[in-house]
């Protein structure tokens, strides 16, 4: 993967998406968004989570490389599929890692002062400078909003179209972002799902991009990042636990693909256990991950206010459940009352955050992911405040 530092054409053709159900393969640049032969998932060939599981690495920096690069994701550049576009990038990644409140052992990771509010500028940085080094005209996103937002702002910097699908009942906040950056958006009626089909009919067009944070395997890859920046803030250690909201399981596959990558670097020994949070109202993956399932089937939803994770049908929920379980971890599940009572919490230390980025507290507090013997040097468990509230109470 190191071999895109150049950021040529001839580097991104030797990239491949890899179907790991059936073996289905493509040139990354073809712009396919899923199998062509079963409609699955894609993964970039080569790296750990593709399947069959490749030989090619990337070569991660050590602590004393990384010393004076700058404070940005793409300090790990040698660790990404897709290389860095000039006045692309908006200082994205190296978020403040900070002790929570009131909870010796837990730490927080304050990813709501990206640039657009919410890590989801990761991954969306990523997609754009692919977009940008592919030529593309035109990039399509659905989101519930967090999602929408980086990528049209990212869009925007490129100086790409950018039609972002979104559902009816999305924040006003959120939609005002998207309006600002100058961004297409289609509101869709129903449900999360619906909002994605009227998406992918949209795509298959010349030189449109389907900048998808859920189908794109490159997107994952941008949110590795918020892995290895708790791996270099911890002075090259992990907390014993993660514990990650899960919808589509963005962030959940992203730290489980850089455990996996530093892990075969040699840079750690074991895996930290992952601890993914659903809202009680949509939670699919608990169910399966309860029955024993390899996949999640439709499980009965009664809504929640927790948006960014309201995802009835995750495309990726296998891998999601793999994930979990290679670590030892669970899924657990929170009310909306937890979830409400966790932000005011929140807030009331300082931190304003949606309701999506308040349930792993709202777990924390229920001490759903377990309690450290005692505190040590590196905290027992790191959670991310991923959205900001003024995203969702504009």
């Amino acid at each position: 993967m190191s071999v895109l530092a150049n950021g040529d054409r001839a580097a991104l053709e030797a990239l491949e998406l890899t179907c790991g159900n059936c073996g289905w393969s493509q040139p990354l640049p073809r712009l396919a968004w899923r199998c062509a032969s079963c409609q699955g998932v894609l993964d970039l060939a080569g790296t750990p989570t593709a399947q069959p599981a490749g030989a090619a690495l990337p070569a991660i920096p050590d602590l004393a490389a990384l010393r004076d690069r700058p404070q940005s994701l793409w300090r790990y550049r040698e660790a990404l599929p897709v290389a860095e576009v000039a006045d692309l990038s908006m200082g994205e990644g190296m978020t403040p890692l900070l002790a929570a409140p009131g909870s010796p052992g837990v730490a927080v990771k304050v990813d709501y002062l990206m640039p657009t509010g919410s890590f989801k500028d990761r991954g969306a940085v990523l997609l754009a400078a692919l977009a940008a080094h592919l030529g593309v005209t035109r990039m399509v996103a659905d989101s519930s909003g967090n999602a929408g937002t980086a990528i049209a702002a990212y869009a925007a910097r490129a100086g790409i179209v950018c039609d972002v699908y979104v559902p009816a009942s999305a924040s006003a906040g959120k939609l005002a972002q998207l309006h600002a950056y100058g961004a297409r958006v289609h509101r869709i009626d129903g449900t999360r799902e619906d909002t994605a089909a009227a998406a992918a009919k949209a795509v298959g067009h010349p030189g449109v991009f389907y900048a998808s944070h859920v189908y794109s395997p490159v997107f994952l890859h941008g949110t590795k990042t918020y892995l290895f920046e708790i791996w270099e803030q911890l002075g090259g250690k992990l907390p014993e636990v993660l514990v990650l909201p899960a919808g589509n399981g963005t962030l959940v596959l992203g730290c489980y693909l850089g455990c996996l990558e530093l892990r075969a670097a040699g840079l750690i020994d074991t895996l930290p256990r992952i601890v993914a949070v659903q809202a009680a109202g949509c939670a699919p993956l608990a169910a399966a991950m309860r029955d024993g399932a390899a996949a999640p089937d439709d499980a009965p939803t009664s809504g929640t206010i927790a948006e960014g994770i309201a995802i009835a049908r995750p495309a990726r929920g296998a891998q999601i459940l793999a994930a979990v379980r290679d670590t030892g971890g669970s899924i657990v599940t929170v009310t909306d009352d937890q979830i409400t009572a966790a932000g005011a919490e929140l807030a009331r230390s300082g931190f304003y955050v949606e309701p999506t980025a308040s349930v792993c507290w709202a777990a924390l507090q229920a001490g759903l992911a377990g309690r450290p013997a005692e505190p040590g040097p590196v905290p027992y468990a790191v959670t991310p405040l991923c959205g900001t509230g003024l995203k969702s109470h504009a």
